[in-house]
């Protein structure tokens, strides 16, 4: 090769060199993807239940995905929530089956289903080690749906405006409360009352309400409900409230995978913390808390209470063979406790 060669072939590699170094950048970053969740809770609770979680995704996901945080009620209403997000309204959703008015078999156990739960710790023994979280997966995917994660809340005990420490004081009680557990307790006189949930308060300071059977002692505090009531009754129809998170599936599946898995991870840990923030904040308020008194129904007459939401089982169970999958789980689930003793089960 003659050096007029090389010269020429160094001269137009450093033309090259320049005309990429002049050239302009076209190399541009992603838009983050974006989603709207909306959560069954008002602001005060969501304080909770759902904010520190989203925010912990948004500030981990680096720009790659943010979500933005709507209360109960702000884009659409709670019993509208699952169509919304079946439709791509919404892309995602906090809440139970049954408060969001889902189309599936499984409904009637989100909630508060009747003395299924005794205890926080039973809603993933019973997801994850008995085999619920595969039911709900499957049927919700029927409808369109991705099942991410179940996850308890509280208990579910009265707070009323007059005491309550016999099962004939719950006659007439106009109760706000869930599809369900309305249902349940209506066998006893009590006349389940559907509102939003914003205007739950002024309905007992009007008189519209008696009181509600929504949560454990922990929100009654949290959302102003204890202003508003005078006494809570310590028996429960539900040791736990069963609540998910879940997502349309389209808008799901177009999600790389590290964005599926942190989601996850982040909707855990907001399991993870409502389980000790409910769990202490129900003893703290039973003992410290000023502005309840708490009542009790006797042993004997509560009873009659638990004995009938066996029947309630039944029922249900009849009504389709996965409902009657889901009651035969949380029956052996149930045996399990009781025969394993304390402190599983206290009999």
């Amino acid at each position: 090769m003659t050096l007029t060669t090389r010269r020429k072939m160094l001269t137009g590699g450093a033309a090259a060199a320049a005309a990429t170094l002049a050239a302009p950048a076209v190399v541009r970053a992603q838009a983050p993807i974006k989603w709207r969740l909306q959560t069954y809770a008002g602001p005060a609770l969501g304080e909770h239940v759902i904010k520190p979680a989203i925010d912990a995704f948004n500030e981990i996901a680096q720009g790659q995905m943010q979500i933005e945080l709507f209360y109960s009620d702000q884009l659409v209403p709670t019993g509208e929530l699952f169509r919304a997000m079946q439709k791509g309204t919404i892309d995602a959703v906090q809440s139970d089956d049954d408060s969001m008015a889902s189309p599936t078999e499984v409904t009637v156990f989100g909630g508060y289903f009747p003395f299924a739960l005794r205890y926080s710790l039973d809603v993933p023994a019973l997801f994850h080690h008995y085999g619920l979280d595969a039911i709900w997966k499957e049927e919700y995917a029927k409808v369109g749906v991705q099942h991410i994660s179940a996850g308890s809340w509280d208990p579910c005990n009265f707070a009323t405006k007059k005491p309550v420490t016999k099962l004939a004081d719950l006659q007439g009680l106009r109760v706000f409360t869930f599809p369900t557990a309305g249902r349940f307790l209506s066998r006893f006189g009590v006349v389940p009352v559907t509102l939003p949930w914003e205007d739950v308060e002024v309905a007992l300071q009007t008189g519209e309400l008696d009181g509600i059977a929504w949560s454990g002692i922990t929100e009654d505090y949290t959302v102003g409900w204890a202003k508003v009531t005078d006494y809570f009754l310590t028996n429960n129809i539900s040791g736990a409230w069963i609540g998910h998170f879940f997502a349309n599936m389209d808008r799901w599946n177009e999600l790389p995978a590290h964005l599926k898995t942190m989601l996850q991870m982040c909707f855990d840990s907001s399991h993870y913390y409502r389980q000790h923030w409910y769990w202490a904040g129900e003893a703290r308020l039973r003992v410290e808390g000023t502005e309840l008194k708490l009542t009790n129904i006797s042993d004997e007459e509560w009873g009659q209470v638990e004995a009938e939401a066996q029947k309630f089982w039944d029922e249900i169970a009849a009504e389709s063979p996965t409902k009657a999958k889901v009651v035969e789980i949380i029956k052996k689930y149930n045996e399990t406790m009781v025969k394993s003793g304390r402190p599983y089960r206290y009999t």
